[in-house]
């Protein structure tokens, strides 16, 4: 028997746990470069990093630029390259602007805001203000910069209309009763300033009354607040004997506005009327006022008491008379003052109401776009070609999204939120982050509100060709104050270009300890809808960390195919902050970071490291994506760097251990020995032009020591040690060594001997370094001679038989429950040959079950999990001798948390020595799988049966949900069982109206329980008539409901509810709670006797193929009659009886017949007749 021995030993390859106290992988901190910048002006406050042909450049915002009381802000450049670490300021703040707009610059804070765009970036200014009148709105301001960096033209999406043309004219009393004049002209001069004085916006006229009214000066005579001003000073007072007004308003509306003395159509008509004495002329006022009405002018009257009270009168008729010429409500549009002197104290006042006359200006009840602060976050949609603004200001602070495409705004009404958003407060900052999700085909618009019911939210929402917006599913905060959706991050982990997960940041949740720690959340995206995956594990609960400030994709960093995250703690470290790195992995993300960087170890006077990053771009052309960080007044460059994973091989000579053979002479002693060749090799990712890599080894004989022995069987011969540490430079070719090792005498010959070699980087700051994924340590076996024969060759016949023990097979799926989780398989293994040493046997097993135990638990089977998905078995330990046969049952359990449609199991039976014939020697195994939900549907209503009493008149005016009718309200309660579910559709069905188009239900409320599980949409179908606002009048057609058994959705037209049920928590129950009247009146008016009113509840899980749900349909029933209705009996059952009876009637004669009844009877009456006749006989003889 010939075999050629190779290698003969097994290695185990182990993955340390270095990564979880790693503070190094492959961002590297030697080098950093820190650019330096003014902290009074918040520099670093934003960095984005940006390339065009003259370089490669971070752009840094410092939205405090300026000098105090105006800081406008600004934004510099740093160069990457180069040994230079100032920053040059782009001096754009005096470039930023919206013309034909009064522009309020000061603190725009420009560079708030700084996001990516296909061709440059864009930069926006979210305080950015305008003036309207007297009034001081802050829409926001954004602007585009080229490639250089130069402003493109400025745009403010939500920029005000400050009113339209408006034209004033202002009716002075310049009688002999005014005195002084010279406070009327101040009045003049105090009232303009507070207009918007301009050809297209406000004109002003005065016209001068005493006896006759003259115009003093024309509407478009001047263009100017200063000519305007001017002009008035020079106006001297006419005296007159009487006080002609109305004759004088007369004028103003015939003459003043007309088109010769600069009158404008369609601007807005203003009278400012001003006196100190009743008029003469009164007995015309009503026509006066009324041609004012007719003409659409808008009157102030303003009542000077001065000479009244000099002279003693009273006032009230005056006062009277000048408020029937004011405009209502009179409190608005009438004043008074006690003097002269005192009218420039009403001016202010006066020149606001002038410009907040509705279709003018802007008044101050409820705030819309006006301080919308456009721009405070800003995402750009590749996809769509859409831009993304956030405005927390708007709709008084509730917030809401821009959509711009080119020049094309898209404001999203507060109705689009209001429901979702359920803010009372009106201070949800809808619009604080904004980003995009996408599935491949669809992209949806995802938006924080970190104020939502103080707690936050984030709201995912899409929106069509028509520009109408649709919820899709939003998330809600788990603390109060923790900013939840402050902070937004979408990752395609594999870059397939659908996206895997989102990231929430929370950055002020409070640690148990009352910590600002911080947290970022994870949620897994399916079609939009979102379904949380925990929280990645950050700083300590006993830091005020703020962590997840920001948050930041980066492109693959160690080039794995994954793309990864970096996180910011900018009040870590006592205000210094750190950077968390974690890395992605199929379509998950690392929840443990593998690396965290502190801004102190960089640079010691570092403050709020982590505020803000971007990780878009390569910066030093090694094709490896780097970092920057923003800091308070600093900006740091780190530079990532190349990976590179080791691996080890060993090969012994011999390759067994031979304990009878000594070769070596050890200090005077013979004993067994062989030589180990261990060999290196790295592979670096990028390939070129990293490498080589330098690291230590360590060597370990018989690493774990059992309890037979209690020292190592193996010692290097070269410093007689069981451990021996070297170095090596490490490159893509093999780098191979020799070790000599030396057995000493020991009981256990029997056991391999191994050899663990365990490798680390000598330098961590270097490039490349060691990846922290892959191994950093292996283990190689030798093992010592077997009984094979005088050959010394094994060769054996291994037989592996495996069936399931539990009911299961190919075919039919197994119903997986949380009380039936248990797969087992009983496993037969057979030597039919020479022994077998060191026999096993592998079970690999799919990702949804996961290894239990096995059974009988003796010393002839041990089982052991060495590595993922894998169980390893060593089965009659130390040698399975010929014909012997070990029986043992395997048993799983499935993994709840993995579903899939099949568990599928492979084992393979295997020796240390050769295998006769393999082929029996592997079982692979598939079953079918279901998992059964374990979700209980139930359900309580208040009727179950309602009664229509002809008698009660049928109500055709409803004023009130009495007058519809009975209340018919239940609840439905889905239960869970120790099943998790993500995902639950629930579709309630309502009988709404008849074929007959007669009404059966009317829908009042839907409510869910609390907590945001349970979300149904059903806005459109509740109380859709608003009954008690007003009374509708409603009709009922006489319908024939005869043959019918029940009213559903076959027989009636039925309305839906959907519900969708998120994250359920085992062993919990969720309820939805549906009230409604029942429409009297259509089953009053109805013919019927009984009938059943049946609305139906479906659930469904998100994955019905696989998720089962036994029992999904339950009806909701209410039997309504109708007493004192008669049936009505069709012609065919009456036909039907008049035949039956017929033919009833003739089988009884025929019967009858058959039995002699007529024969019988007939001769009966024969025999009496004979009797009669002698009767009658006799009866002749005797006479």
């Amino acid at each position: 028997m010939e075999f050629f021995w190779r290698h003969f030993f097994f290695t185990i390859v182990v993955i340390t746990d270095r990564i979880w106290n790693s503070q190094a992988f492959n961002v590297g901190t030697a080098g950093a470069k820190i650019f330096s910048g003014p902290a009074a002006e918040e520099f670093g406050y934003t960095v984005q990093q940006a390339t065009n042909h003259e370089g490669k450049w971070l752009l840094v915002s410092a939205p405090r630029s300026g000098f105090s009381g105006n800081r406008k802000g600004d934004v510099y450049k740093c160069p990457v390259s180069g040994s230079r670490n100032s920053c040059d300021k782009l001096n754009l703040q005096d470039s930023v602007s919206i013309p034909d707009v009064k522009n309020i610059n000061d603190n725009m804070c420009l560079g708030l805001t700084l996001t990516r765009m296909p061709a440059g970036l864009m930069m926006c200014g979210p305080l950015w203000g305008q003036l309207c009148g007297d009034q001081d709105f802050y829409p926001g301001i954004c602007a585009k910069m080229s490639p250089l960096f130069q402003p493109q033209p400025a745009f403010s999406p939500a920029v005000q209309t400050c009113g339209g043309p408006m034209d004033i004219v202002i009716v002075l009393d310049g009688s002999n009763s005014i005195y002084p004049w010279d406070p009327m002209v101040s009045f003049l001069k105090k009232l303009i300033p507070a207009l918007d004085i301009g050809p297209k916006n406000t004109q002003v006229s005065v016209i001068q009354y005493a006896v006759d009214p003259k115009i003093q000066i024309r509407l478009n005579e001047y263009k100017t607040k200063a000519t305007l001003i001017d002009a008035t000073s020079r106006i001297t007072q006419m005296y007159g004997q009487l006080t002609n007004t109305f004759h004088a308003i007369q004028y103003a509306s015939q003459q003043g506005f007309h088109q010769s003395n600069g009158g404008r159509s369609g601007a807005v008509k203003v009278l400012v009327v001003v006196t100190d004495g009743e008029s003469h002329d009164e007995d015309i006022r009503d026509k006066v006022i009324g041609d004012c009405e007719r003409q659409g002018i808008t009157r102030f009257g303003i009542a000077v008491l001065g000479y009244y009270t000099r002279n003693n009168i009273n006032t009230d008729n005056l006062i009277k008379e000048i408020k029937s010429i004011a405009s209502l409500p009179t409190e608005k549009y009438f004043f008074n003052v006690s003097e002269e002197a005192a009218l420039s104290t009403i001016a202010g006042t006066l020149g606001s109401r002038i410009f907040n006359i509705e279709g003018t200006g802007k008044g101050m009840g409820n705030f819309e776009m006006e301080m919308s602060q456009v721009g405070f976050s800003a995402h750009y949609s590749s996809k769509q070609d859409v831009m993304m603004l956030g405005a927390v200001g708007a709709y008084a602070w509730s917030g809401t999204v821009v959509h711009q495409t080119g020049s094309k705004v898209d404001i999203l009404p507060f109705s689009a939120f209001e429901g979702t958003l359920q803010d009372r407060n009106h201070s949800s900052l809808l619009g604080y982050s904004v980003t995009t999700l996408s599935d491949g085909s669809t992209e949806y618009f995802v938006a924080g509100a970190p104020r939502s019911n103080h707690s936050g939210q984030v709201i995912v929402y899409t929106v069509n060709a028509q520009k109408q917006s649709a919820i899709i599913d939003s998330e809600r905060g788990k603390q109060i104050g923790s900013y939840f959706g402050s902070v937004l991050c979408p990752l395609d982990v594999d870059r397939d270009g659908v996206t895997d997960l989102l990231l929430v940041g929370a950055p002020m949740f409070m640690s148990d300890l009352k910590r600002e720690e911080g947290r970022v959340y994870l949620f897994s995206v399916t079609k939009g809808i979102l379904n949380e995956q925990g929280f990645l594990n950050g700083p300590p609960p006993t830091e005020n960390a703020r962590f997840g400030m920001a948050i930041s994709a980066v492109p693959d960093l160690d080039l794995d195919g994954y793309n990864d995250v970096v996180v910011g703690a900018p009040l870590e470290d006592t205000g210094k902050g750190v950077i968390y790195i974690y890395n992605g992995q199929l379509k998950a993300l690392n929840k443990q970071f593998s690396q965290r960087i502190f801004g102190s170890k960089l640079d010691p006077q570092l403050q709020y490291f982590g505020r803000s990053m971007d990780s878009y771009m390569d910066l030093n052309d090694d094709t490896l994506p780097d970092i920057s960080i923003g800091a308070y007044g600093k900006v740091v460059q780190l530079w990532s760097r190349g990976v590179a994973s080791v691996s080890a091989k060993a090969s012994f000579n011999p390759n067994k251990i031979n304990i009878f053979n000594k070769p070596c002479d050890v200090n005077g002693r013979k004993l067994s020995c062989f030589t180990t060749n261990l060999c290196f090799s790295a592979a670096f990712r990028p390939k070129n032009p990293v490498g080589p890599i330098d690291i230590s080894y360590t060597l370990t004989l018989d690493a774990d020591l059992q309890a037979s022995r209690v020292t190592s069987r193996g010692l290097f011969t070269k410093n007689n040690e069981r451990f021996l540490t070297e170095k090596a430079k490490i490159s893509s070719a093999s780098l191979c060594r020799d070790y000599q090792i030396y057995v000493q005498e020991a009981p256990d010959f029997v056991n391999s001997l191994s050899l663990k070699v365990e490798i680390e980087q000598q330098n961590a700051d270097v490039n490349p370094v060691l990846d922290v994924f892959s191994a950093s340590a292996w283990e190689f076996f030798i093992p010592f001679t077997k009984d094979c024969g005088s050959d010394d060759v094994c060769v054996s016949d291994l037989v592996l038989s495996v069936k399931t023990a539990t009911k299961a097979s190919s075919s039919a799926p197994v119903l997986v429950s949380a009380n039936n989780r248990e797969l087992s398989f009983e496993v037969v293994v057979k030597n039919k040959m020479e022994n077998a040493y060191n026999t096993q046997v592998l079970a690999t097993y799919s990702d949804n079950l996961y290894y239990s135990s096995v059974f009988p638990p003796t010393d002839e089977v041990k089982c052991t999990s060495t590595q993922t998905q894998a169980v390893t078995c060593q089965v009659g330990y130390p040698v399975l001798k010929q014909d012997q046969e070990v029986n043992f049952r395997i048993n799983f359990d499935y993994n709840l948390d993995q579903l899939q449609n099949r568990a599928e199991v492979k084992f393979e039976a295997k020796s240390d020595g050769k295998e006769e014939r393999p082929t029996d020697n592997k079982v692979d195994i598939s079953i079918p799988v279901r998992y059964d939900a374990g979700i209980v549907l139930s359900r309580q209503s208040n009727i179950d049966f309602y009664v229509a009493d002809a008698a009660v008149p049928v109500v055709t005016t409803v004023t009130s949900l009495d007058d519809i009718g009975p209340e018919f309200n239940f609840t439905v309660k889905v239960s869970t069982s120790n099943f998790p579910i993500n995902l639950v559709y629930m579709t309630i069905a309502l009988p709404m109206t008849t074929k007959g188009g007669n009404q059966l239900l009317y829908i009042t409320s839907v409510d869910t329980q609390t907590g945001g599980a349970v979300s149904c949409d059903s806005s459109s179908l509740v109380d859709p008539l608003k009954i008690g606002a007003k009374s509708h009048k409603v009709s009922f057609s006489e319908e024939s409901l005869r043959g019918m058994q029940k009213l559903d959705c076959k027989s009636a037209k039925c309305e839906y509810i959907k519900c969708i049920l998120k994250d359920t928590e085992v062993k919990s129950d969720y309820f939805v709670k549906v009230k409604t009247r029942i429409w009297s009146g259509t089953f009053i008016s109805a013919t019927y006797q009984t009938i059943e009113l049946t609305s139906t509840v479906d659930v469904e899980t998100s994955d019905p193929d696989l998720l089962i749900i036994d029992l999904k349909h339950l009806p909701v029933v209410v039997t309504v009659s109708k007493p004192g209705e008669k049936g009505d009996v069709p012609v065919g059952v009456v036909v039907g009886s008049v035949i039956a009876g017929l033919l009833l009637l003739a089988l009884a004669v025929g019967l009858l017949w058959k039995f002699g009844f007529f024969k019988r009877k007939y001769q009966q009456l024969q025999r009496e007749a004979d009797d009669d006749a002698q009767s009658h006989a006799h009866v002749d003889e005797v006479l």
